[in-house]
C-alpha cells in the first residue's frame, strides 16, 4: 500500500471540515502510514474506532516525548512545564502525576463547583440582551472554562486574560515560533505563582495543591508542569467543546428545540455532541518503542503514532448514520475524552460547564440563532482540537 505524499491532516480545506479527509483514509485503511509534519518525516495514523481503542491500551505506544526525541536534532524551544507533562509521560510518573490531580476532579468535587460555574454564566449572561449579537466563544466559551481552573489554581483576575491568550497560542499550527514563546510565557508565569505561594503561608485552592504535590512526591518542576497541564487542558477543549456543541444545535434545529423545551435532557445529549464534533480531533504524541501491530497492520520501532478521535467517533462500524446528530444514539462509547490510563482526568468538568451553560443558553435565549452563515465560520488551524475562532449569534 502506497503512502500518502503529503500530509493528509496539513490541507487547508482539512481545518474547516476534516471528516471527508478521516473518511477516504479510514476506507482506504483504518491504520496507514502517512507523512508527519513538513520535513518527510514518517508516522502512522489510525481513523477506526476499534483500532483506537486497540491503540489507546497498548503499552508499547509510549507518551514519553523526551525518549523519543533524546537523540532527535529539533530547533523546538517549548518551556519543560509544558513538553513534560502527565500527557508527555509514562507509568511510573504518569501515574504518581495523575494520583495527585485525580481528587480535583471527582464527581464529589465537580458538584461543589456546579454553584460557582453557574455563577459564572449567570455574570455572562446579566449582560446579554435578546436581538443583540453576540460572539459566544469569546463572550462565554473561553471566559468560563479559564476561570473555573484559574479558580482551582488560584490565579488572580488581573492575570486570567493574559494566560488565556498564551494557552490559545499553544495550539497555534502555523507558527511553532509563536507556540514556543507562549510556552516559556505559561511556564515561567506558573513557576512564578508556584514559588510565591510556597514562600507565601495561605489556605488557599493552590496551597492546597502544593500540599498535595508534595505529599505525592512530586518536586518543583513537576508540580509548576502539573498546573501548566491542568490550565491548558482544563480548558481549552472544554472552549471548543461548548463552541462546537452550539453550533451543532444550531445546525440541527430540531434536537435544539427538543432540548429547549426539556433542558432535562441536556445531560443525556452530551455524549452525543462530543461525538458528533469532537474538540479533540487528534489525540497528544504517541511512538512505538517496540514493533507493534495495530488492526492488523504491523508498525515499527520508533515511529511516531497519531489516534483521530474526531475520525473514530465517525466510523461508521460503530455509529451508524455517523454524519447524523441523533440525540438517542448511545454515543457513550466515544473517544473525545481519550481511552485507557491517559483518559481525560477532567471529563467531569468539562461535562459540567457544557451542561450549565447549554442549560443557560436555552432557556434564557431560547430564539438564538446564527448571525452569519455557517459557510463563513472560521476555524482553528490546529489538528490536535478542533474549535472555532468565533461564533456570532444573535441571541433571540
Amino acid at each position: 500500500m502506497s503512502t500518502p505524499r503529503q500530509d493528509p491532516l496539513r490541507d487547508p480545506r482539512f481545518f474547516a471540515d476534516p471528516y471527508p479527509t478521516y473518511d477516504r483514509l479510514r476506507e482506504r485503511c483504518p491504520v496507514q502510514r502517512v507523512p508527519t509534519g513538513s520535513g518527510g518525516h514518517q508516522g502512522y495514523l489510525i481513523t477506526g474506532h476499534a483500532e483506537a481503542r486497540e491503540a489507546f491500551t497498548d503499552p508499547r505506544l509510549s507518551k514519553d516525548t523526551a525518549r523519543f526525541f533524546a537523540d532527535r536534532p529539533s530547533d523546538r524551544d517549548l518551556h519543560p512545564a509544558i513538553s513534560r507533562t502527565m500527557l508527555a509521560s509514562d507509568p511510573p510518573a504518569h501515574t504518581r502525576h495523575r494520583r495527585v490531580a485525580a481528587p480535583l476532579f471527582t464527581t464529589g468535587r465537580v458538584r461543589e463547583l456546579r454553584p460557582f460555574i453557574t455563577r459564572v454564566i449567570d455574570d455572562i449572561m446579566a449582560e446579554w440582551r435578546p436581538g443583540t449579537r453576540v460572539d459566544l466563544v469569546a463572550e462565554l466559551a473561553v471566559p468560563l472554562p479559564v476561570t473555573v481552573i484559574c479558580e482551582l489554581l488560584g490565579v488572580p483576575e488581573s492575570d486570567r486574560a493574559a494566560l488565556a491568550g498564551w494557552s490559545h497560542e499553544l495550539f497555534d499550527a502555523t507558527d511553532t515560533a509563536r507556540v514556543d514563546a507562549a510556552s516559556h510565557r505559561i511556564g515561567d508565569y506558573l513557576t512564578h505563582l508556584v514559588d510565591t505561594a510556597r514562600a507565601t503561608p495561605g489556605d488557599g485552592p493552590l496551597h492546597s495543591l502544593l500540599r498535595d504535590c508534595d505529599e505525592g512526591g512530586l518536586d518543583r518542576d513537576e508540580t509548576v508542569s502539573l498546573a501548566a497541564l491542568l490550565l491548558v487542558a482544563g480548558h481549552e477543549t472544554t472552549t471548543q467543546f461548548i463552541g462546537n456543541a452550539v453550533l451543532a444545535l444550531l445546525r440541527h434545529p430540531e434536537a435544539f428545540d427538543r432540548l429547549r423545551r426539556d433542558p432535562g435532557q441536556i445531560p443525556g445529549a452530551l455524549d452525543e455532541l462530543l461525538r458528533y464534533d469532537s474538540p479533540v480531533s487528534v489525540a497528544t504524541f504517541r511512538h512505538s518503542t517496540e514493533e507493534l501491530s495495530v488492526g492488523g497492520v504491523d508498525i515499527p520501532a520508533g515511529f511516531p503514532v497519531l489516534i483521530a478521535t474526531g475520525a473514530a467517533n465517525r466510523d461508521p462500524a460503530v455509529f451508524p448514520d455517523p454524519y447524523r446528530l441523533d440525540l438517542d444514539r448511545d454515543a457513550a462509547g466515544h473517544l473525545s475524552f481519550g481511552h485507557g490510563i491517559h483518559r481525560c482526568l477532567g471529563a467531569p468538568l468539562a461535562r459540567a460547564e457544557a451542561e450549565i451553560a447549554l442549560r443557560a443558553l436555552v432557556t434564557r435565549f431560547p430564539d438564538t440563532g446564527l448571525a452569519v452563515s455557517t459557510e463563513s465560520l472560521s476555524w482553528r488551524r490546529t489538528r490536535l482540537t478542533r474549535g472555532l475562532t468565533a461564533l456570532p449569534l444573535v441571541l433571540g
